[in-house]
């Protein structure tokens, strides 16, 4: 019997498809003040960024999180969340990011060999 080490990466892999989508979409218009603070409290790159490399320590790869950002900027269902206001522009963010951690885990990688 082989040990499972992520027992739980499917359940971080949609977690980080989450707060994608939660990033990309933003606020709502019509949020309230409570809504606000809790927004500029957590949805920041920063935070996003956080969450999702936690998700990456618990069994997600940086290959998922490049796939969803595909599937959000090409699949008809999120068709709703790239109407909304500074979507595209918070895509690219995570996508630059994500992008440029990835080659840099590949340089690291390739040096220790």
């Amino acid at each position: 019997m082989a040990q499972n080490s992520f027992p739980m990466k499917e359940w971080h892999v949609e977690h980080m498809e989450k707060t994608i989508v939660k990033f990309v979409k933003g606020l709502p218009r019509n949020a309230t003040n409570y809504q606000k603070r809790q927004h500029k409290r957590y949805c920041g790159l920063t935070n996003i960024c956080r969450q999702i490399d936690y998700d990456l320590k618990h069994g997600a790869t940086t290959e998922q999180v490049l796939i969803v950002l595909q599937k959000i900027r090409n699949d008809s269902s999120y068709v709703d969340i790239l109407n909304s206001e500074g979507s595209m522009e918070r895509l690219d963010e995570l996508e630059r990011h994500f992008l440029h951690y990835n080659e840099n885990i590949y340089s690291v990688n390739l040096r220790t060999f």
